[in-house]
């Protein structure tokens, strides 16, 4: 016998996946939201990378600026 919270949740779930509820996403679209908060944060870290790297090579050619 399950205990009324902990099935709960997964009946939601199953309910949402077989597109009887609206309120909560569906595995699918969670997994879908993960993977896009994941490439994201790689999209941010590169373009970090590729800010510091352009703000270094712009200070190697202009000749006004010390070094």
């Amino acid at each position: 016998m399950c205990i009324r919270r902990p099935c709960g949740g997964w009946i939601r779930q199953a309910e949402a996946d077989a597109g009887e509820r609206d309120d909560r996403l569906t595995t699918d679209e969670r997994a879908e939201l993960a993977a896009l908060r994941k490439e994201n944060a790689q999209l941010k870290r590169a373009n970090e990378v590729l800010r510091t790297a352009s703000a270094f090579f712009a200070a190697q050619l202009d000749p006004t600026r010390p070094r």
